[in-house]
């Protein structure tokens, strides 16, 4: 049974509470209210509230008389304030106090000469409320790497006086990495911390449960700014899972965990939390609750089959005349013909040799073998004995099995028949019944696959009175696990090469077999090029060879990589290519400085504006296009910097002397 650990910073956040409760409230005083965009970023508040009449409109030209628009908590920019002013409807300013503070140091602390640097998504409504409120040059940076790239386009930066500011919901971690290049690359920088602090809580929060679990749930719409940041927390540490409501939970493989984690985003309202917290215990203590069925429910299954009714006599009836030896005299293709020591001949006919349908006297018997016999009649005037091997196995069967009930005890046998509610297994000619919850590793497996299978399994309950029986596959199939686990944690080293099989993908990678326990091959292992999706590498089902890359073992956690050494991208432009080498390459993108080309999937290098032709080009967009595949020649090779640098120009016949812009430094390849 897993253990589920709930965040106490989950759900609404103060902005957020204070704007649904304000909406709530004009409702219930039966005004009509409509609001500029969706109030927060959660699908289900929002239908909640259009059921109560509230409609989300795109313009404040869009409201209807007598309405009152409500503005979001992420703010709006100035020019849409404007807008709602200008339009002269009733409006309330919905905006987190945060958010409105954050405002106010823009416009306080900006001007034409300073510029504004918003640590965020550019594409959030927050951020681009923050953008308008500066009044010069302001750059939006979505993480710390995005710095220096803005400080080469723009090397003036660095020389002028800057204000840092960062969205509400910002990633800690991300801050404090941007805040330490600030402070080194830009002397002149004005710092503002202001991410939330019940944002900061919340992702504190979210890191440390995340350590401490096996795995981690985070409920929040899937647009959710800080929801997706409190992922990105999480999954450093564990397999993290979104969901938006409960339902989304049955497609994650819960079971598999021992302790959870769960938490929420601000956007996540108590009701629904307690919802997936619900639907989280039921998952996880299902197959608890199946154990504790499985008596109540066994009888009843297991009347899905039905032993001989000349077994049943015979198991009342039986004495010790009625066990004989037989020695086999010969195999015919309907009957086994054996010795049994008096004077009539026995023989076993073909339905009595043995409950297994696979079975084949034929191959498994020779003369002279000895069989353990059951008498079913004598016919005296004919001189003949028909015997059964099967019901001897079958009693001295059930007497093992009755003995091994509730007991470590593990049995092997054939799965020989697909039944409703699980499947049939014979063990030495002893039928038993397996259900459906017991009969798999994974409620996902298919039952079908195990027909004609031979597989182990212990006895759960034995039914005396009935003759009947219930046994478990999946608790030998556990224990086997166990084991392997074991093993594998004993020996298992980093950089230990294993074969596996992808049992699941996931957004973030790929989980692996890898003989008893799982590993995970992150997205950014699976292949040296850039993907979006696991799915695009591997399938579920394949075959794989990995590298264990590290272990935790008090997590039980092992982290796989996929993507081989000699795929790298830069050593096979390292072994193919070399400076002076001419080559076609395929116009990617366009900056101020120059153009990037694809050389080979994975390597891209630099044309310098310089190097595009031989006279002045103002823009490269004016001499190519994307798309658009010229010859070039390698001028340079930087192996420690992985950089590319290459001309055009080069492989052009000389001109009149052109003024060249200065030579900017090539761009780092798109190696992943």
């Amino acid at each position: 049974m897993a253990e589920i650990t709930l965040a106490e910073k989950a759900g609404f956040c103060f902005g957020v509470d204070r704007a649904i409760k304000l909406i709530e409230k004009l409702i219930s005083e039966g005004r009509k209210v409509a609001t500029l965009g969706p109030i927060i970023h959660n699908s289900q508040v929002i239908e909640e509230l259009a059921s109560k009449g509230v409609k989300v409109v795109e313009s404040p030209n869009d409201v209807e008389d007598g309405a009152i628009l409500v503005l979001r908590t992420h703010g709006v920019t100035r020019e849409v304030l404007k807008e709602v002013e200008k339009s002269g409807c009733e409006f309330i300013d919905a905006a987190c106090p945060f958010v409105k503070k954050i405002h106010k140091i823009v416009l306080d602390n900006s001007s034409e000469d300073v510029v504004t640097l918003i640590a965020g998504d550019e594409n959030h409504p927050e951020v681009k409320g923050i953008k308008s409120c500066a009044k010069g040059k302001s750059f939006v940076i979505g993480s710390s790497e995005k710095i220096e790239e803005l400080l080469k386009m723009y090397p003036d930066l660095v020389q002028k006086p800057v204000i840092f500011v960062s969205q509400t919901t910002f990633s800690i971690k991300e801050w404090e990495k941007s805040l330490k290049k600030i402070k080194l690359l830009c002397t002149n920088a004005k710092i503002f911390d202001t991410i939330c602090s019940a944002t900061e809580e919340r992702q504190n929060e979210a890191a440390q449960l995340s350590r401490l679990n096996d795995a981690m749930v985070i409920v929040g719409g899937k647009h959710s700014s800080n929801t997706r940041k409190l992922l990105k927390v999480c999954e450093g540490n564990c397999p993290a899972f979104l969901v938006e409501t409960a339902s989304e939970l049955y497609g994650i493989p819960l079971r598999g965990y021992s302790s959870i984690g769960l938490t929420a985003g601000a956007s996540t309202p108590a009701g629904i939390i307690k919802e997936v917290l619900e639907t989280m215990s039921e998952i996880v203590n299902e197959n608890k609750m199946i154990e504790e069925e499985t008596v109540l429910d066994s009888a009843a299954a297991t009347e899905e089959f039905d032993f001989a009714a000349a077994l049943e006599e015979s198991l009342n009836s039986m004495n010790s005349d009625q066990k004989v030896v037989g020695t086999v005299l010969s195999v015919s293709p309907t009957e086994i013909q054996v010795d049994i020591g008096r004077k009539q001949t026995g023989y076993i006919p073909y339905s009595e040799y043995s409950n297994d349908p696979n079975a084949d006297p034929k191959a498994e018997l020779k003369i002279g073998d000895t069989l353990n016999l059951i008498i079913m009649k004598t016919n005296d005037q004919e001189g003949v004995t028909m015997l059964s091997k099967k019901r001897y196995d079958a009693i001295a069967a059930w007497d093992e099995i009755v003995n091994a009930e509730g007991t470590d005890t593990v049995f092997e046998g054939v799965v020989t028949e697909i039944v409703r509610g699980g499947v049939i297994v014979v063990a030495k000619n002893a039928r038993l019944f397996i259900p459906a919850s017991h009969a798999t590793a994974s409620r996902n497996d298919k039952l079908e696959d195990l027909l004609n299978k031979t597989v182990k399994f212990k006895v759960l309950e034995v039914n005396k009175q009935r003759r009947r029986a219930v046994g478990s596959i999946r608790a030998v199939l556990k224990d086997e696990r166990k084991a392997a686990e074991e093993k594998f944690w004993a020996e298992a080293q980093v950089g230990e090469v294993r074969k596996g099989v992808v049992k699941s993908l996931m957004k973030f990678g790929a989980f692996v077999d890898i003989g008893g326990v799982d590993g995970m091959i992150h997205v950014s292992e699976l292949s040296w090029n850039r993907i979006k999706d696991p799915s695009e590498v591997v399938s579920v089902g394949d075959e794989v060879e990995v590298t264990i890359k590290s272990l935790n073992p008090e997590k039980k956690q092992i982290a796989l990589g996929y993507k081989k050494l000699e795929d790298n991208p830069w050593e096979i432009f390292k072994r193919d290519y070399a400076v002076d080498s001419e080559v076609e390459v395929e116009i990617a993108n366009f900056t101020d400085f120059g153009a990037f080309a694809h050389i080979i999937p994975g390597i891209d290098g630099l044309i310098h504006i310089s190097q595009i032709a031989n006279k002045h080009v103002a823009k490269p967009a004016d001499v190519l296009k994307i798309g658009e595949k010229v010859n070039v020649k390698i001028t340079d090779i930087d192996e420690e910097r992985k950089r590319v640098s290459l001309s055009i120009r080069a492989l052009l016949p000389e001109e009149a002397p052109v003024e060249e812009a200065p030579v900017e430094e090539a761009a780092d390849t798109a190696e992943e």
